[in-house]
């Protein structure tokens, strides 16, 4: 799929950069414009986008083949299904007690199960992308945002669970995402609703929060998704998800991780209460961050959209920069789209 590179014009490498969420359970305008005027690269599904399996299906198709109508790349369609209290897909679909449940089997059965039976029907419904696994840990009896999302409160145990749940979804051509990078255990206000700042030492966070993303870098992981956290001993003046020092200087140089980086959803209050977006674009251009997730406002979608293709037409530099995140991108695809989606 790489060699559709050569073939994008400019206006397809920026919008490669933008996965986007949606109003609907059907094909519709909205969805038209968003992949045939924004270019799109991905689409990730909520529970209002869902019905039925049946309904998910025929929706996920509609999407593949409009791409294909206009000559354009198959999407990624993404979504949030960790089990337990994140999961879009409700029965029929399989459930599952979540991370916490997993985590405290002496076996590593129970994420197995889920990784292979999440994969199973996220392809059977067209989805080639799941938000999972959740890679952070938090300390013994601390109020962790994430209490009720995590395998352990061992750094050791949840890489291993993690890089468990990766191997076989991405083993299934489901493409994997460890979260919340660099790490979210230690904080206890959501950053859907406001900014939280982490006052923790760097040796602290490399033997804690950063060891589970190690082994899942280390077992392959497609992708990485960055938290909206100030981390203050990396970056005191920018959240995970806006800072060069987090994705490039610490993930991609000290890390080694060159695959895709994508924020967490730009809509969210940690973000959304601080930063315009021409400013969170600009922070995210430059920090060698491959996909803007934006979950719910058009015109931030648009906004965004102009500010890439800008980059791209506006300098050498900026198109090669944008030329070499979407190379990531298109390489992930090749992973997880089937090829009858992508003839």
């Amino acid at each position: 799929m790489n060699k559709l590179i050569t073939t994008l014009t400019d206006e397809q490498l920026a919008g490669q950069r933008l996965m986007v969420g949606f109003e609907g359970t059907t094909f519709n305008d909205n969805l038209k414009h968003l992949i045939g005027t924004i270019c799109v690269g991905g689409v990730i599904l909520f529970s209002r986008n869902i019905e039925s399996p049946e309904q998910l299906a025929d929706l996920c198709q509609s999407i593949q083949n409009y791409a294909r109508e206009i000559n354009y790349p198959p999407l990624l369609i993404s979504i949030d299904q960790e089990g337990g209290v994140v999961a879009r897909l409700k029965p029929p679909f399989t459930t599952f007690p979540g991370n916490p449940a997993i985590g405290k089997k002496d076996s590593d059965q129970g994420a197995i199960d889920f990784a292979e039976i999440t994969a199973r029907e996220l392809r059977e419904v067209g989805i080639n992308m799941d938000f999972a696994p959740v890679v952070d840990v938090a300390p013994v009896g601390f109020d962790s945002i994430m209490k009720d999302r995590i395998f352990s409160n061992d750094p050791g145990r949840v890489g291993h669970l993690g890089a468990v749940v990766i191997q076989h979804l991405q083993n299934n051509k489901i493409a994997a995402c460890a979260k919340h990078f660099p790490g979210i255990g230690h904080t206890t206000l959501d950053s859907h609703l406001d900014l939280p700042y982490l006052d923790k030492g760097r040796d602290e966070l490399d033997t804690f929060d950063l060891a589970p993303f190690r082994v899942a870098i280390a077992t392959g992981v497609c992708s990485v998704m960055l938290s909206h956290v100030v981390y203050t001993s990396i970056d005191p003046e920018w959240p995970a998800s806006l800072s060069k020092k987090v994705a490039s200087d610490l993930l991609r140089g000290e890390m080694g991780f060159q695959e895709v980086i994508l924020t967490d959803d730009l809509d969210m209050g940690a973000i959304a209460r601080y930063y315009d977006i021409e400013t969170i674009t600009k922070q995210i251009l430059d920090g060698d961050i491959d996909i803007i997730l934006l979950c719910h406002t058009l015109s931030k979608m648009e906004s965004a959209y102009e500010q890439v293709l800008a980059d791209i037409k506006n300098s050498p530099e900026g198109k090669e920069r944008n030329i070499k995140s979407v190379k990531r991108i298109l390489r992930l695809k090749e992973k997880c789209i089937n090829e009858k989606h992508s003839e």
